[in-house]
């Protein structure tokens, strides 16, 4: 017959499965001092305090949208003059017997800035003088997966920490009730959740995924019930932490215990707090009209850039707005057929130029970095001679918004076909470095010491773009 247990005994051994309890036990506090989420100083002052990240999946053509060059409409059709980045990488070929092809948008000035964009985002038009072009983006990777990896992990196949994950490691969180950084509708492919991991940052920095690409925003997160007493749930709380508390003193220092239970804890929160922050029916219906929510072409998207904004409101340091799907060649990758942008720009167009509005007339841009781009740019020429264009790696644009960049301002460029960038050039690890010290981290300062070395989200490069900063 076995022995019986002790206290002692019973409840190691039950520890792990008691996780649970916590959920309908927590009350809503503040985050200790101690608290690995709790609010840290920055490194110097800073312009902002929270991210929003417009991830165009698939990679936007910066030649049809916001780079203007004049020589594909007159050279449309003719051999290019100039080896391809990524027929070199696959082949090792030099020159292609590819042909140039003219935006299939029409350019035209906006704005008192007299920014040159084309048709094809008309309501982002709008706000040209709000937004700081960067037109001489570079980055690693030629294929989607280690492209976006790069993007968003400072790595092209290397696991690594996330932007987002670098970023509520410096910060910590606002609000203790929500996670400090979300992801809205991510895909699984091109890297999936690493997109959105801490990899060896403690696992309390990971980003919190809601809903998925191709699904709606915000669906299967509820408060849950208990029959219990107030007491009777505080009661089994304080169990739950002693089995913590005896499992954390045979391995003292576990950071995966001690991140377990701060999920519990946050999830318990989340319970009670998400609910309210996620639900878009506390918005007017003029709001929710100017997203496009109700509109067949913009509601997905335009559901999740007014979670975005509520998020923000709420305190979450970083939230990433996902426009793509789960398919090796995702959403913008127009390879065969160009036309097909318009169909990807009428969905986020709107949804986006409400977002910079609304963020703008309620005061939040001023400390809100909106970013915006793809994990690279296309090709100037048409792809074996079709109506598609390419993956280019070597130069391309994003945009962001708000959180002291200069408004209204264009930086850098790219050769006269806006093949690669060769003027004021931007690496995606000076772009990091940039954003990092707008939220008042220094990149070459925030590092985390893993396997003997230290880590950082720039690696051993970057560095801060000062011209663009107002």
């Amino acid at each position: 017959m076995p022995l019986p247990l002790s206290r002692r005994d019973w409840m190691t051994r039950s520890g792990c499965g008691f996780g649970a309890l916590a959920l309908g036990a927590l009350a809503t506090q503040a985050a200790p001092k101690s608290s690995p989420l709790a609010a840290k100083p920055t490194h110097h002052k800073a312009r902002a305090k929270r991210i929003i990240f417009l991830f165009m999946q698939g990679g936007v053509s910066h030649v049809d949208s916001f780079d203007h060059k004049p020589a594909l409409t007159k050279l449309d059709g003719k051999a290019m003059p100039f080896d391809d980045a990524r027929t070199v990488a696959n082949t090792g070929k030099r020159g292609t017997n590819e042909r140039l092809m003219k935006p299939l948008w029409k350019f035209a000035q906006h704005g008192q800035s007299g920014k040159w964009a084309s048709g094809l985002f008309p309501e982002i038009n709008r706000h040209v003088d709000d937004l700081t072009f960067l037109h001489s983006l570079h980055t690693e990777g030629v294929a989607h997966g280690p492209a976006t990896l790069f993007l968003h992990c400072g790595s092209t196949s290397f696991v690594r920490p996330s932007f987002g994950s670098w970023l509520l490691y410096g910060l910590g969180s606002e609000n203790q009730n929500l996670p400090g950084f979300v992801s809205l509708a991510p895909s699984t492919g091109n890297g999936g959740p690493r997109n959105y991991g801490g990899a060896f940052l403690p696992a309390v920095y990971q980003g919190t995924a809601i809903g998925k690409a191709g699904g709606p925003t915000g669906e299967g997160i509820r408060n849950l019930s208990s029959t219990l007493s107030k007491g009777d749930q505080h009661a089994r709380f304080d169990l739950l932490r002693e089995l913590h508390a005896e499992q954390l003193k045979r391995t003292p220092g576990d950071a995966e215990l001690e991140a377990v239970t701060e999920s519990y804890e946050l999830a318990w929160r989340m319970q009670a707090n998400a609910p309210d922050a996620l639900d878009l029916k506390r918005e007017t219906k003029e709001t929710l009209a100017a997203y496009g929510i109700g509109e067949k072409a913009t509601d997905s998207y335009g559901r999740q850039c007014l979670t975005a904004r509520r998020l923000c409101e709420a305190g979450v340091r970083f939230v990433q707005v996902n426009y793509g799907d789960n398919t090796a060649n995702p959403a913008w990758d127009q390879h065969s057929n160009m036309p097909k942008h318009a169909d990807h720009a009428k969905a986020v167009d709107k949804p986006i130029a409400a977002l910079l509005a609304d963020l703008k007339a309620r005061g939040l841009l001023e400390d809100t970095i909106v970013w915006w781009g793809g994990e690279f740019g296309r090709t100037p020429y048409a792809q074996k001679n079709g109506t598609g264009r390419d993956h280019n790696p070597g130069g391309f644009t994003v945009w962001v918004a708000g959180g002291g960049f200069k408004p209204g301002f264009s930086y850098g460029a790219t050769d006269e076909f806006g093949a690669a960038a060769v003027q004021d050039k931007v690496h995606m690890h000076d772009l990091h470095a940039t954003l990092l010290h707008q939220l008042g981290l220094d990149h070459e300062k925030l590092t985390c010491r893993y396997a003997g070395r230290d880590f950082r989200l720039t690696d051993v490069h970057g560095r801060v773009v000062k011209d663009v900063l107002g």
